[in-house]
């Protein structure tokens, strides 16, 4: 479930819809963004409204079916498709969807620069690829091809749309669509300096048991099925772009403290793939 620390997962939802505007990931009334409350409760931002705008008082609490349970505004018109993703995917407890520019040109160009693997990191953070949803309009097609799609990743590019990120808190989500969004714009400007160079084949399967080690993604949970020990310790994103901190959707210091342990075990892992491949 989500780490909320000291604030309420109320405040956390509003500050990541906040935070979706701030960064120009989102216009107008785009985006969305949902938590889970508990069996068959969800939190979600309201529809026709700015992520500038959003507040607590504002949000509402939805079923399993995308009925309202509280609230004085209507959900968004594609919470179907992350209701899909919540079924699918048990451990995910939070989804965030935007329009962050790099990451949205390559969903309407058509380029599939995202769906084999350039930065070992990446690998770990997000898996081996970031595939892109052929389009559908919002609708059971739409979640339908979600849906699958969570079955194997926690991130996609829906064609003509924009991008999807989920995680097991609402920070590990936004970070997810930061990675997207950073790594799309480094695929974009690598095409003008002669095209992206993809990682070798046999650097991936070390970099995904890394991953599996970490508890990461719903691989981990196959892995664990299986009998095989998968780490679980709680992890978000470990790499998200350079530039940006996150903003204020972090948790309390010592969650901070944990997860910066495990980051730094998952680096030693990166590494020493890299060196045995």
């Amino acid at each position: 479930m989500n780490r909320a620390g000291d604030r309420s997962l109320r405040a956390l939802v509003a500050e990541t819809a906040r935070a979706l505007h701030e960064r120009g990931w989102v216009a107008n009334h785009d985006g969305n963004v949902s938590a889970r409350l508990g069996p068959d409760r969800f939190l979600v931002t309201p529809t026709a409204t700015s992520k500038a705008a959003v507040g607590e008082r504002g949000l509402l609490e939805v079923d399993g079916r995308g009925h309202r349970v509280s609230g004085s505004g209507r959900p968004f018109g594609e919470l179907g498709l992350h209701l899909a993703v919540y079924a699918a995917r048990p451990d995910v407890a939070a989804l965030v969807h935007a329009h962050p520019p790099h990451a949205t040109a390559l969903a309407c160009s058509g380029a599939r620069l995202l769906e084999r693997p350039f930065i070992a990191e990446a690998v770990v953070s997000l898996g081996p690829s970031i595939p892109t949803l052929p389009f559908a309009p919002p609708g059971p097609a739409a979640a339908e091809a979600l849906g699958r799609a969570a079955g194997e990743h926690d991130a996609v590019l829906a064609a003509n749309h924009g991008a999807f990120a989920w995680g097991a808190d609402l920070e590990q989500a936004y970070l997810r669509l930061e990675l997207v969004e950073h790594l799309a714009r480094i695929a974009t400007l690598a095409q003008a300096t002669g095209g992206v160079a993809y990682l070798p084949d046999a650097a991936i399967a070390p970099l995904l048991e890394a991953r599996a080690r970490a508890g990461l993604g719903a691989a981990a949970d196959r892995a664990a099925d299986r009998g095989r020990p998968a780490a679980v310790q709680p992890v978000v994103a470990c790499a998200p772009a350079p530039h940006s901190p996150v903003p204020t959707i972090a948790p309390g210091a010592s969650g901070g403290r944990q997860r910066a342990e495990v980051a730094a075990l998952i680096r030693e892992e990166i590494a020493r793939a890299l060196r045995e491949r």
